[in-house]
């Protein structure tokens, strides 16, 4: 149980430097503004690409109709919610880590989780292709 502790301490510090501006600015030397802001536009897209999975699983479970997969609609409607909100929290713990590094003058931080995103997009492109393509089948 103290590696349960131990993560939870971890998690509880990130979120409390999401909200509290303060102590982000005690850290470090203030940066050009222009590093901050682009920092902050990125931070922006990524928030933008997470309302836009939100928004897509919505409409996948309002208006698309029932697919020949017993309950791949619903499926595909939770994974998109799910990942626009990863999306989210993961903008704002980036925007926050990027901003600490840009202050201490240290490289940026390395994410796989662009690459990753990608990925679990292009896959579930791919399963739609083929619930597509078993659906045109069937109707033949």
């Amino acid at each position: 149980m103290p590696h349960v502790h131990r993560i939870i301490v971890i998690v509880l510090r990130a979120i409390r430097r999401w909200f509290d501006p303060q102590e982000l600015r005690d850290v470090g030397q203030t940066p050009d503004y222009r590093f901050s802001l682009a920092n902050e536009r990125t931070f922006l897209a990524w928030l933008r690409t997470g309302l836009a999975l939100v928004a897509g699983g919505l409409a996948v479970a309002q208006f698309l109709p029932p697919m020949p997969v017993a309950h791949l609609r619903e499926a595909l409607a939770v994974a998109l919610l799910l990942l626009g909100g990863a999306v989210a929290v993961r903008a704002v713990d980036r925007w926050a880590r990027t901003e600490r590094a840009i202050r201490l003058g240290e490289e940026l931080p390395a994410s796989r989780f662009p690459a990753l995103l990608a990925l679990l997009v292009g896959l579930g492109a791919v399963l739609l292709v083929v619930a597509v393509l078993v659906q045109a089948v069937r109707r033949r």
